[in-house]
């Protein structure tokens, strides 16, 4: 089948974040002496969006009472150094402009920051993506697995999910494709490996951003 709309997640799909995330994590938690973590220790803390992944790295999580501070000083932190080391993985800068000049629709929903999103793909994909959607729950726009920004960039690009397609790396992508009724196509250089993806449900795989074009 082919596909006229891809609907992307960023961290670990489009861009290789995990250095950043890990250096702000660790400047927060240094900031408040606290232990700090390995960039693998980082990797498994991604996926459900800054605070989530926050509440993973400080001890005792949410119900440590510097936890609001520490947060505080991740996401300054970030906003920051978000552009530090960030780069796309090879081949996805290409692949995204060849699907554009094919007459595709392009977009992206993330767990990231609003703000962080919104900046990150205007810096690197601004003649690609159409449309770049952020968590953004004040708006009742809820957080990946939820569809809401599924939905809210369809909507943007006025399109019917019909012929749509959701590419990511996680289980939360995984979740949140079937829950907006998509099928999903899950890439083996992102931040999870194919068996975890296996356990949580993944059928279609890619392991280079050329495959996207077949």
């Amino acid at each position: 089948m082919k596909y006229d709309t891809y609907i992307f997640d960023l961290d670990g799909t489009l861009l290789d974040t995990l250095t950043d995330l890990a250096a702000s994590v660790n400047y927060a938690l240094r900031t408040h002496d606290m232990p700090e973590h390995s960039i693998d220790d980082v990797r498994r803390f991604v996926g459900n969006g800054v605070r989530k992944l926050m509440e993973r790295a400080v001890p005792d999580g949410a119900a440590n009472p510097d936890f609001e501070a520490t947060f505080a000083t991740f996401r300054e932190y970030y906003m920051l150094h978000s552009l530090d080391t960030t780069r796309p993985y090879p081949g996805i800068q290409e692949v995204l402009a060849e699907l554009k000049a094919r007459g595709c629709h392009l977009a992206v929903v993330s767990n990231k920051m609003m703000a962080a999103t919104v900046e990150l793909c205007r810096h690197f994909f601004s003649d690609t993506i159409e449309v770049a959607i952020g968590e953004n729950e004040a708006e009742g726009i809820r957080k990946k697995p939820a569809p809401d920004t599924v939905f809210a960039a369809l909507r943007e690009l006025q399109n019917e999910p019909l012929t749509s397609v959701y590419v990511g790396d996680s289980d939360v992508d995984i979740a949140t494709a079937r829950n907006a009724g998509l099928p999903c196509i899950s890439v083996l250089w992102g931040f999870r490996d194919r068996q975890f993806l296996l356990d949580h449900g993944a059928t279609t795989f890619v392991s280079s951003p050329n495959e996207l074009l077949d």
